[in-house]
């Protein structure tokens, strides 16, 4: 399983309309259209936590396809009030807020 974890800023009392937001959007095939498996949200102290899961190594990938469907666009627009970029004096693509994988461990 292929993992994402992007980070982010969010006002903590934002965490239901982000909740809402990706729920309307996790009902959709757009999951399924980029092979995510599971996706959690998670908040502290001030940051955003985005854990997404794919079935295979080729989520990138397809994420990359999803950006051009009209419900991507729109949930990319409709987060911006509530997520913004951890520094945003570098950030350019989402690319520039995904953590990087420094250890891993799965039970056999």
């Amino acid at each position: 399983m292929h993992s994402n974890l992007i980070v982010a800023r969010m006002d903590p009392r934002s965490s239901a309309e982000v909740a809402a937001l990706f729920s309307a959007f996790d009902e959709t095939d757009m999951p399924h259209r980029m092979g995510t498996r599971r996706r959690q949200l998670f908040s502290f102290r001030g940051l955003y936590f985005h854990l997404q899961d794919f079935d295979a190594d080729n989520g990138g990938e397809l994420i990359e396809e999803a950006k051009t469907d009209p419900r991507f666009i729109r949930i990319s627009e409709d987060l911006k009030p509530f997520i913004e970029a951890y520094d945003p004096a570098t950030w350019r693509s989402p690319a520039d807020a995904m953590a990087k994988r420094f250890y891993s461990w799965e039970s056999a």
